[in-house]
């Protein structure tokens, strides 16, 4: 079997590989996270991934690495088609859970993998609806768990998602940032 490695410093999505039991080791390849203009929100997570993919293969082939598997992936937060980033700062991380505050949004997760056979791409898609949530415990969640390295400027399994989601229609782990379950299958397509 190729040795898997993930092309993610997430500690969410490496927790949810040790969940699948599936062994790996991490390299991160920074890279511009840009992407062409008219893409759907599907297309862009899945350029991101794979452009995080292909940098981590193209290190890998320059250091004459062995034949490896590469996991990337790119998650989004979709609110009436307007795709929601990091938060900048404190006051852009609590405008962004306020737009989201009794609403219901898409969290898309594009994935890649490639190894020296095959390129797998594919995007997982999840509905998620919070309850209307209070200034004070937007307030309260930004200024206790920081969210600014999250898409959406929050992360399901802390204190704002057991408070705050009202239903989720689809993958929870896609949310977390890893849609772990079509990831297996995916890889025993490719292995």
């Amino acid at each position: 079997m190729n040795k898997i490695i993930l092309a993610s410093g997430s500690p969410r999505r490496k927790q949810l590989l040790d969940l699948a039991e599936i062994p790996f080791e991490v390299i991160i390849s920074d890279i511009d996270e840009s992407f062409p203009l008219g893409l759907s929100a599907n297309e862009v997570a899945i350029h991101i991934a794979e452009n995080k993919a292909l940098a981590v293969r193209a290190n890998l082939f320059k250091h004459n690495a062995d034949a490896q598997t590469i996991i990337a992936a790119d998650t989004l937060v979709v609110l009436e088609n307007e795709i929601i980033g990091k938060p900048k700062d404190r006051q852009d991380a609590i405008a962004i859970l306020s737009s989201l505050s009794g609403k219901t949004h898409k969290v898309i997760t594009g994935v890649c993998i490639v190894s020296a056979e095959k390129k797998i791409n594919f995007a997982e898609e999840t509905e998620v609806e919070f309850y209307p949530l209070a200034n004070a415990q937007i307030e309260y969640y930004v200024d206790n768990y920081k969210p600014f390295d999250k898409a959406g400027a929050y992360a399901i399994q802390e204190w704002i998602g057991a408070i705050g989601i009202k239903s989720i229609k689809g993958d929870f782990y896609n949310v977390m940032g890893l849609p772990i379950s079509r990831l297996v299958r995916e890889l025993k397509k490719q292995l």
